[in-house]
C-alpha cells in the first residue's frame, strides 16, 4: 500500500516555508552572529532604503546576503538540473553529473589554476577575476556538446551511449585532475583542492548576478519541458506517438543542464548529491508529475544548498568547512535510504 501524498499547493507550501527556514536560519548563523531582533531591525533599514552603519548591517549585506542569494540560485540550478537528467533517463539515481558538465568544468578551472600562467598568460589581463569563472563554464559546455555529439547518432541522441560518454569523460577529468594535484605548487593545490570541494564563500554580486540570471532563465525553460518529460516516462515510442518531438525534448534539457550546472559550478566549484537528492525526495512525497517535480526539486535544492552553507559556517566557526563535504555527509546516507526504498519496491 503506498504512502500518503501530498498536493501539489501542499509540495510547494511546504518547499517555499523550508526555504524562508533556511533564509532565515542562514541569514543570522555564522562566525558574526545576528539575532532575530538585530536582522528584523536590518531587513527594515533594507526596505526603508537607509544606509547603517552598524556591524550586523554591515555583515549582512555585503556578506551574508549576496551568500544566500547565491546558495538559492545554485540549489534551484542543481535541483532542477537532477530532474531533468533523471526524466531524460526515465532513472531516478539518474545525477547532472553523468553527462561530464562538473567533470569538465573542474578539469578546466584546474588547468587555468595549474598552468594557466604557462599557457595562457594572458588571460587575466583579459578577463580579470573573472578569468576561472569563464575557464570552468567553458569547459563544462564544451564537453556537454563532445558528449552530446559522441552519443548523436542517426538523427537521434542515445542515452546509453551519452551515459557511457559521461563515464568516459568522468574519469578522464578524473586523471587529468589528479595528474594537476601532482604538478600544483603547495598554495595551488591548496585552491585547486578547495574548489573542487565546493563553497559560496566566493559570493560576490556580479557573479550572484550571472548566476541568478542563467538559472533563472534555465528555470523558466525547464519548467516548459514538464508535460513532454511526462509522456517521456511512458517511453519513447509513446511520446512519439502523443506528438512529442522527443529530439526536440532532448536538445533542451541537455542544454537547459548545461547552463544551469555549468554556472553554478563555474562559481562555487563542485557541490555534489543535491542534483541526486532533492528531485527524487520530491517524488517520493509528491508523485512523479514533472509539473509539481521540477519546482519543487528547484525549492528543495536550495534548501539543501542553505543549510548546508550554514552548517559549513557554524560547525567550525570561524574556520569554514567545504560545502562539498557537508552535502556529500548529508546525500550519502539520503542515498542509501533511496537503495532501501527501491529493495522494498522493485
Amino acid at each position: 500500500m503506498s504512502a500518503a501524498r501530498l498536493s501539489p499547493r501542499a509540495t510547494l507550501g511546504a518547499g517555499l516555508a523550508l526555504l524562508a527556514l533556511s533564509l532565515l536560519l542562514g541569514a543570522g548563523s555564522g562566525a558574526y552572529a545576528i539575532s532575530p531582533s538585530q536582522l528584523w531591525g536590518v531587513l527594515g533599514s533594507l526596505f526603508q532604503g537607509h544606509a547603517d552603519a552598524s556591524p550586523e548591517y554591515l555583515v549582512f549585506v555585503n556578506i551574508r546576503l549576496p551568500r544566500l542569494v547565491l546558495g538559492v540560485a545554485a540549489g534551484a540550478g542543481l535541483g532542477m538540473a537532477g530532474t531533468l537528467m533523471q526524466g531524460l533517463f526515465r532513472n531516478p539515481l539518474a545525477d547532472p553529473a553523468l553527462i561530464g558538465i562538473s567533470s569538465g568544468a573542474a578539469l578546466a578551472a584546474g588547468v587555468t589554476i595549474v598552468l594557466g600562467a604557462w599557457l595562457l598568460p594572458s588571460l587575466p589581463r583579459t578577463l580579470g577575476s573573472w578569468s576561472l569563472v569563464t575557464m570552468a563554464f567553458g569547459g563544462g559546455f564544451l564537453v556537454t556538446l563532445l558528449i552530446y555529439s559522441l552519443s548523436h547518432s542517426e538523427g537521434s541522441t542515445r542515452m546509453a551511449l551519452m551515459l557511457l560518454a559521461g563515464i568516459a569523460i568522468n574519469a578522464l577529468a578524473g586523471a587529468g585532475l589528479g595528474l594537476l594535484s601532482v604538478m600544483a605548487t603547495d598554495e595551488q593545490l591548496r585552491s585547486l583542492q578547495f574548489w573542487l570541494l565546493g563553497s559560496l564563500g566566493g559570493a560576490r554580486w556580479s557573479a550572484v548576478l550571472l548566476v541568478g540570471v542563467v538559472v533563472g532563465v534555465c528555470l523558466l525553460v525547464g519548467l516548459t519541458l514538464a508535460a513532454p518529460l511526462n509522456a517521456i516516462a511512458l517511453g519513447e515510442a509513446q511520446a512519439t506517438l502523443l506528438g512529442v518531438d522527443v529530439e526536440r525534448v532532448k536538445r533542451r534539457a541537455i542544454l537547459v543542464t548545461a547552463f544551469a550546472v555549468g554556472a553554478v559550478t563555474a562559481t562555487t566549484g563542485i557541490i555534489g548529491f543535491v542534483g541526486l537528492i532533492a528531485p527524487h525526495w520530491v517524488r517520493l512525497v509528491a508523485g512523479p508529475d514533472h509539473r509539481i517535480v521540477l519546482p519543487g526539486s528547484a525549492l528543495l535544492g536550495a534548501v539543501l544548498v542553505l543549510g548546508a552553507d550554514t552548517l559549513a559556517r557554524t560547525v567550525m566557526a570561524p574556520t569554514e568547512l567545504p560545502l562539498g563535504v557537508l552535502t556529500a555527509f548529508v546525500g550519502v546516507p539520503l542515498f542509501l535510504l533511496m537503495l532501501r526504498h527501491f529493495r522494498r519496491h522493485v
